[in-house]
């Protein structure tokens, strides 16, 4: 069953309006099947798949395969593998001068990439691709399913439960022992350590000096794991949020693990049963919340806000000098606190939402709305854009 990708759209007019376009993601998200089911639709394609030893055979001598593939669109998945490409791949591209001549598929952030593909500047575009976003599955799921199983669409997808969590354990296994290799300088069982730890600490701020303490190792050695779980997709951090008023806040970043799914499975948490009663439960609401919001929103500013006095806000979205605030709450009956109205005080926002899991919203009072996430993204573009 194939579940239609928001991104799709986007990856068209990529390849309309540039020579390449990428899509980077984390493994297992979705791109392959995505760009399969987009090129369905194209007469002259040609998919090379790098993990593959006869697609990689081809291109032992790339330039002279891709140019007698030159009416094609190629696609060229898990990019990452071959760095040598890139120069091979501009000069191709400013040999031919014609947009939607190669598609690229990477597991590693568009700064990774970047070291390998500074000679496509100008000549590229990236698309970043998430795991199954709310408003594309939420017609046939629940809230309950999505928060547990997150939204890799084979752990999503699963039969049930049990065959979820198994394929989410083998997944981050396969991702430490086997996707980290091609990046030098980390050993997997501190990374798995380091990983585990991060689950607990979902949606809190970095304590570097904490967390090396803790693992026994070295501050540096933290931040650089810490930096290449987020270059693979893993991690996502959320700054703070630098206001004009006087007031003393937080300048560390908060962490958040790219999916609720695996969260569970690092907290060997199995159902929304064990994952209610457990401490994470609201902040894996709040991951929901930001991590579907930056995926539908990727031109937006998203940041956190918190005083040193507990004046505090989960999400300001910000575009230029408009701004909207979200507080996420994890039940159906949500107010807020004194430290949440300080905070809107401090940063004057539009407008405040607080984002629940319910079916339909409702006002709490004149500035002060409680939405679904679906109604959340009906209205951001209305106040932003």
């Amino acid at each position: 069953m194939y579940i239609p990708r928001f991104l799709t759209a986007t990856i068209e007019e990529g390849l309309k309006y540039n020579p390449v376009t990428a899509v980077i993601g984390p493994r297992q998200c979705g791109k392959s099947t995505l760009i399969k089911h987009l090129m369905q639709s194209r007469n002259e394609t040609l998919y090379l798949d790098l993990e593959r030893p006869s697609d990689l055979r081809k291109l032992e001598d790339a330039e002279w395969f891709l140019s007698s593939q030159k009416d094609k669109l190629v696609c060229i998945d898990e990019i990452q593998r071959k760095p040598d490409l890139f120069p091979i791949l501009r000069a191709l591209v400013d040999e031919e001068n014609r947009n939607g001549r190669f598609l690229i598929l990477g597991s590693a952030s568009k700064d990774l990439l970047r070291q390998s593909s500074e000679s496509l500047a100008g000549r590229i575009t990236y698309k970043q691709l998430t795991p199954f976003l709310w408003n594309e599955i939420s017609k046939t799921s629940s809230y309950e399913q999505y928060i547990n199983r997150g939204g890799f669409p084979r752990s999503f997808l699963a039969e049930n439960n049990d065959h979820s969590f198994q394929w989410r354990q083998d997944f981050i296994s396969t991702f430490l022992e086997r996707d980290l290799l091609q990046w030098s300088g980390f050993l997997p069982a501190a990374m798995r350590r380091l990983l585990q730890m991060l689950a607990h600490l979902n949606g809190q701020t970095i304590n570097y000096s904490s967390i090396s303490k803790s693992l026994g190792i070295s501050h540096t050695t933290v931040k650089n794991y810490i930096d290449l779980l987020t270059n693979t997709f893993m991690v996502t951090l959320l700054p703070p949020f630098y206001s004009n008023t006087k007031k003393r806040i937080v300048k560390s970043s908060k962490l958040y693990l790219s999916d609720t799914g695996i969260t569970s499975a690092l907290l060997e948490l199995k159902s929304f049963e064990q994952l209610a009663g457990h401490p994470v439960f609201g902040s894996l609401w709040e991951s929901i919340v930001f991590l579907n919001l930056k995926g539908l929103f990727p031109s937006l500013e998203f940041s956190f806000y918190r005083s040193a006095h507990g004046a505090e806000l989960d999400l300001i979205i910000s575009s230029g000098k408009k701004n909207i605030a979200v507080e996420c709450k994890a039940t159906l009956s949500p107010t807020l606190s004194k430290g949440s109205y300080y905070a809107i005080e401090d940063t004057k926002p539009l407008k405040t939402f607080i984002a629940a899991p319910v079916e339909s919203g409702f006002s709490l009072n004149k500035n002060i709305d409680v939405v679904s996430l679906i109604e959340l993204t009906d209205i951001i573009p209305t106040l932003l854009f």
